[in-house]
């Protein structure tokens, strides 16, 4: 008798119109034996797409983090639309609420701090979670890692190649893990003041939303990667190093005692590591193209100039400090970069408004987050008090 086929993986969708949300229903479509979408959620500005992906995927729920007006006109299309019998739920606990129903993965691709809370949910219900969304770590690292490091899965391309690099040796055996960056839209200009945002967006390799490819642009994003990565592979700070690889092509590298360095190499493309950590303990055939071998390659690496970019000190001072910090520095940032969005902030003020929040809250580095709350209360400090300093400095 042959062995018995798996049952499909339960997989919810948590931003699910977004880069990282699409990307794995596409990965999901192409093996629809390995897995089952059994819940989506989106932020609600683009209720079609959502409707769509519904359909293809016959999802039982969706949950829209919007008003109740737009997710009565969301429950209309359905009903009008769709023969099944989908249940709709809305407002801000919408993704929490989904997240907590029992299924094998929950895939947090939500952008933003905003994600932390869906995130505890699906641990506290006992789910495992495949993480793209680095705020989660950043914001409430110990609050997440309490559960165990076992429950969650990295999504970051970065941290699922030191996800694999590590499997080489043992964990008292590693030296340092060496994040690699590929530096941005502004890697080679030096002259940053004036800069547009349309200048800003102009990522050479990645297709990302507007506030990971600012975040990219200013080097916050790898800053964020590294407090990320501390809470994710219970690494000090000092054994974590980030270089610039223009071409992306290798995601990070493990380096050894023995002077050994092993590093995880694809075409920059999200599939891989989404299904990596949807297929994991297994490999999802095909989920990406390989590199072509039959072609030259050339693979730069250069330290990064960190006078340049500030933020990586910046995230090394708030990850080490701890406590509230590295809250702080990310909630003072998401403020920083929707300013400069909107026009009120230039592109040099960003990094400057994070550092001004940092230093003024430096104290909350000394403050235990007990839970979900505490969190919430230090980002809204860092946010009011990041909006006072852009509103002086305009």
């Amino acid at each position: 008798m042959g062995s018995a086929v798996a049952a499909p993986k339960k997989i919810i969708i948590l931003g699910s119109t977004g880069s990282i949300g699409v990307q794995a229903l596409e990965v999901i479509a192409a093996n629809p034996e390995k897995f089952d979408v059994v819940g989506l959620t989106a932020g609600g500005n683009n209720i079609d797409a959502l409707i769509e992906q519904a359909k293809q995927f016959h999802v039982p729920i969706v949950g829209v983090s919007s008003n109740g007006e737009r997710t009565r006109a969301l429950a209309a299309e359905f009903s009008s639309k769709m023969a099944e019998r989908i249940q709709v739920i809305d407002g801000v606990g919408a993704s929490a609420e989904i997240a907590a129903l029992p299924c094998d993965i929950v895939l947090n691709g939500i952008t933003g701090s905003i994600g932390l809370a869906p995130t505890l949910a699906a641990l506290s219900a006992g789910n495992i979670v495949a993480l793209a969304n680095k705020e989660s770590l950043v914001a409430g690292g110990n609050l997440v890692t309490a559960f165990g490091l076992d429950r969650i899965l990295p999504v970051d391309s970065e941290h699922s190649a030191l996800y694999q690099c590590f499997l080489a040796g043992k964990k008292n055996e590693v030296r340092r893990a060496i994040l690699t960056a590929s530096g941005g839209a502004f890697r080679d200009r030096t002259d940053l003041a004036g800069v547009s945002l349309a200048d800003a967006l102009k990522h050479p390799t990645w297709a990302m939303g507007p506030v990971v490819t600012i975040n990219s642009a200013t080097l916050v994003n790898k800053g964020l990667e590294i407090i990320e990565a501390h809470y994710l592979f219970d690494i000090p700070y000092d054994r974590i190093d980030a270089v610039i690889h223009p071409q992306s092509v290798v995601h990070s590298m493990v380096e050894f005692v023995d002077g050994s360095t092993i590093a995880q190499a694809s075409p920059p493309n999200m599939k891989g590591p989404i299904a990596y950590a949807l297929g994991y303990p297994d490999r999802v055939r095909q989920a990406t193209k390989a590199i072509d071998w039959t072609t030259k390659h050339s693979w730069d690496f250069s330290p990064i100039d960190e006078s340049r970019f500030p933020a990586i000190n910046l995230a090394r001072h708030c990850g080490s400090r701890g406590g509230g910090l590295p809250a702080i520095f990310n909630a003072a940032n998401e403020v920083a970069v929707e300013a400069f969005i909107q026009g009120s902030l230039p592109f040099l003020s960003i990094v400057e408004i994070i550092e001004k929040v940092a230093s003024k809250l430096d104290h909350m580095g000394d403050q235990d987050l007990r839970d979900y709350d505490d969190v919430s209360a230090i980002e809204d400090d860092a946010r009011t008090l990041a909006r006072i300093f852009i509103s002086e400095s305009s």
